[in-house]
């Protein structure tokens, strides 16, 4: 038997090939988005950015990156094809990391603003590709098999993602003493990893896309169906958690590298554990949805991502912070995966480009409002603790609370398949407490908190 077949996926499938090169394109395409996720913000302070440039560092490339998504249909009949579209951005989208490589030898003026430039670059054709992609991937497979095959990638593509941060914490903690090199290294290779994924993707199968009227809308059309919109609903929802999460999100890294002064290494090694708590969360996460929804698996989720930045006020220390960073992988690692998922329920797919491009702008406005207004606000908090950036991850935490409670229930599963189940019930199972499917125990929380590494 076939690791595909293992995961429900026929050879009789038309698309057996397509998605057996999909988990192997994931993994330099893994390798690129760890690096860039978890180094482009080192790579900023080194240049010398402020709090307020790395907000915009991550504010400016996702709000021109989520206006860009208003011309994913259009870039797609523009090649032809989405698979055309997909390979040809790939590459693109690789070639802007090249300069990335190159700027820390470069001592000229205004480098972090060209930094800000080339990311948002990147960020436009990565949003763009998100949203094509998706598209393409969901024709794949049926809805009731989505969450064990995309659970599944997800955990091969995490591995991938785990090599890719230990990889660049160890290069930069080896190059210590001459960071030009160490970022000059990192970025070149991840370029590299991201034209190999171009190459493979090209390898993929590329179903045709069947427009009709009804898929034609405008973007104040989308928004307008908000009273009466389940899609819309849960659209606002994501972007009210995302709008609270990224007022903090970017400046735990300033904490670490500035305030705490950590090394590359540390820093590394607590970043990888967010990575692997959302390893060991997808296929636990991804066989719960596939059972009873993926609106549950949101739910309980969001409910639980308030706490993540409560708990670094906790007194700073090695170990609690990799034990926040393992809770906040698993976390987020359903919420991701469920949210992705439960587009890919709810759109038909010849609405789905677009929907995933208006959902991406909105999304990508709610991470620039966010994160710009982290920046604006980050060093004129009263200090809470001895640390201003306390205040803004308190704050973080009420309005992503504020978010579930008003959000949450606004929108409903789709799936009619889908059963019934408590909150409660839900979480007991996930964690390992008390199973509801089986194999459960083979991967629960408790269990790798048990066995993992560092405890050891």
């Amino acid at each position: 038997m076939s690791v595909l077949e293992e995961k429900n996926v026929s050879p009789e499938n038309p698309y057996y090939r397509s998605l057996d090169v999909s988990w192997k394109e994931g993994i330099p395409a893994a390798v690129m988005i760890a690096v860039t996720d978890y180094y482009l913000i080192p790579l900023g302070l080194f240049l010398g950015a402020t709090s307020l440039q790395v907000g915009l560092l991550v504010a400016i490339p996702q709000l021109l990156g989520s206006i860009a998504m208003l011309m994913a249909v259009r870039a797609v009949k523009m090649v032809g094809s989405r698979l055309g579209f997909l390979v040809r951005a790939t590459a693109a989208q690789a070639a802007t990391l090249a300069p990335l490589a190159l700027l820390p030898f470069f001592h000229v003026p205004y480098r972090v603003e060209f930094m800000i430039l080339l990311t948002a670059a990147f960020r436009i054709l990565g949003n763009l590709i998100g949203t094509v992609w998706g598209s393409l991937a969901s024709d794949y497979l049926p809805p009731e098999k989505r969450g064990k095959y995309f659970g599944w990638r997800n955990q091969i593509t995490g591995f991938a993602g785990v090599m890719g941060v230990v990889f660049g914490g160890l290069l930069l903690y080896s190059f210590r003493h001459n960071h030009v090199l160490g970022f000059g290294l990192l970025f070149g290779v991840t370029s590299l990893a991201r034209f190999l994924s171009a190459f493979l993707m090209s390898k993929m199968q590329d179903p045709p896309l069947n427009e009709s009227p009804e898929s034609n809308f405008s973007f104040y059309r989308f928004i307008a169906q908000f009273r009466k919109s389940n899609f819309v609903k849960f659209v606002l929802y994501v972007t009210a958690i995302t709008f609270a999460t990224n007022l903090s999100a970017p400046y735990f890294n300033v904490y670490m590298l500035r305030d705490l002064k950590l090394n590359y290494f540390f820093y590394m090694v607590i970043h990888l554990s967010a990575v692997v708590g959302s390893l060991v969360s997808f296929p636990v996460w991804g066989r719960h949805a596939d059972h009873f929804g993926n609106a549950k698996i949101l739910k309980v989720t969001s409910l639980l991502i308030p706490a993540v930045p409560a708990l670094w006020l906790l007194p700073p220390s090695i170990p609690a912070l990799i034990l926040i960073e393992i809770f906040a992988g698993f976390v987020w690692g359903g919420f991701n995966l469920c949210a992705l998922n439960f587009i890919y329920d709810a759109v038909s797919p010849e609405k789905r480009v677009r929907c995933l491009g208006y959902f991406n702008l909105i999304n990508g406005v709610g991470i620039f409002a966010g994160a710009t207004l982290g920046g604006l606000i980050a060093e004129k908090l009263p200090a809470l603790m001895g640390y201003r950036l306390f205040s803004l991850f308190l704050i973080s935490s009420i309005l992503r609370i504020f978010s579930h409670f008003l959000l949450s229930k606004q929108f409903k599963e789709v799936r009619a398949s889908a059963k019934q189940i408590s909150g409660s019930k839900l979480l007991f199972s996930v964690v390992g407490i008390r199973p509801l499917l089986g194999g459960t125990r083979n991967w629960n929380l408790f269990s790798f908190i048990k066995h993992s590494a560092w405890e050891q």
